[in-house]
């Protein structure tokens, strides 16, 4: 590992992306005697946010496909944030380990966050960590499980379901407008989503499984659906000495997402599979998202309305007793940034390279966020950002089976 020799240097990856520049805010407004630098393939992009956000922070136009030239771009780091599409991950921390820097990422989309925790033994050897997935759901929820689970002696079932209330004022058609990677959001909606279930991984369709939830007010009930999700990829190996047996992940999203998502891709429009019309071969996705990026944008009119809670049920026992704890994570969004719910995705990372940089957080090799990052210290920064954790505890009937909604039983 680099010996460090000056402040620490914190560099984000694709920083001047929609949720890189809510890391760089953060950390800007947050991490007083670290060297910011804004790592971007668009060097334009970053060189205006880096001045927006003040004197003294670097602003680099780098590739992070390539490793070799992102190491040499980038010169020295104490930890790399990548905040890029999951496709770049196993890259930038190939960047990483030539830099001798620490790592944390968004998440992997299940299947590269599996492909990540193989390289465990390479990290361990330069005594540097990679974290994967450190956002909001992976990243916040499960270090919720983990607080939720840390007093029992026997984990059973861990139920993750985020629900999104936005009522902010807008014109024009929302098409299928999110905040995230469209491709990933694409991704969750056409690929089989994980289930672990009776102590074993199973896939599903994409977007099934929608059940009804009641969130607490201002979200209300949704009807969150099954989508694949690294939270998969890690918390049944985690708990595994505990007894896991169950887990699974939901999401439902505002304006009706959900079934605009699940048309696309009824009419084949997601798949990423040539095709022949005609006389030309086209991928449908492609189509798809030439079609998206030359429609109108919904434009947003006034302040931010939103509202997003992250919810945790962590079902076990301590000794004799079986308990079922229900964590919320309330997410209001941060005005005076002008930052939606999104805050709950850009600022975590901020804060794990900080708790990684102060050696709050020492651990070695390629581990998820619930096998290291202490809750305590981790949620009073959250809620330093305005996003609250409240926790509440009940006796667990031993008549539960899981045909019942995993979450919509939990105390509102």
């Amino acid at each position: 590992m680099t010996r460090q020799t000056s402040r620490p240097r914190i560099v984000i990856v694709g920083g001047a992306g929609s949720m890189g520049r809510i890391t760089a805010r953060d950390l800007s407004e947050t991490a007083s005697g670290t060297e910011l630098v804004i790592a971007d393939r668009n060097g334009a992009a970053a060189r205006r946010l880096a001045r927006l956000l003040g004197d003294g922070i670097c602003a680099l136009e780098v590739d992070a496909a390539d490793p070799e030239s992102l190491a040499r771009r980038i010169g020295r780091a104490t930890v790399l944030v990548n905040a890029c599409h999951h496709d770049f991950n196993l890259r930038v921390m190939d960047a990483a380990l030539s830099l001798g820097a620490h790592y944390c990422d968004l998440g992997g989309l299940f299947h590269v966050t599996r492909r990540q925790l193989r390289r465990h033994g390479e990290f361990k050897r330069k005594r540097l960590l990679a974290l994967c997935g450190i956002g909001s759901a992976p990243g916040i929820v499960n270090v919720m499980a983990q607080a939720g689970a840390a007093s029992l002696d026997r984990v059973h079932e861990v139920h993750i379901a985020v629900g999104t209330r936005d009522a902010t004022r807008r014109e024009g058609p929302p098409l299928l407008d999110t905040s995230y990677s469209i491709l990933t959001v694409l991704d969750e909606a056409s690929q089989p989503a994980a289930l672990f279930t009776g102590g074993r991984l199973r896939f599903v369709a994409a977007l099934s499984g929608g059940e009804v939830v009641d969130f607490p007010p201002p979200v209300g009930r949704m009807y969150p659906a099954r989508t694949l999700h690294s939270e998969l990829a890690t918390l049944p190996a985690s708990f595994r000495d505990k007894g896991i047996r169950e887990v699974s992940f939901r999401i439902d999203c505002p304006g009706h997402l959900l079934d605009r998502l699940r048309f696309v891709h009824r009419l084949g429009l997601t798949s990423t599979t040539p095709r022949v019309v005609g006389t030309t071969t086209v991928v449908p996705r492609d189509v798809l998202l030439a079609l998206l990026g030359d429609a109108p944008k919904a434009v947003t009119v006034g302040p931010r309305d939103e509202y997003e809670v992250l919810r945790v049920i962590v079902r076990g026992q301590s000794g004799a007793r079986r308990i079922e704890t229900v964590l919320d994570c309330h997410v209001p969004g941060m005005p005076a940034w002008d930052v939606g719910v999104d805050i709950d995705t850009g600022a975590p990372p901020s804060i794990a390279a900080q708790m990684i940089a102060s050696g709050q957080i020492s651990a070695t090799g390629v581990l998820p966020p619930e096998r290291i990052v202490p809750s305590a210290p981790f949620f009073r920064a959250l809620r330093q950002r305005g996003m609250r954790i409240t926790e509440r505890r009940r006796p667990w009937p031993a008549s539960s089976n899981r045909r019942r909604s995993p979450a919509a039983g939990a105390a509102k």
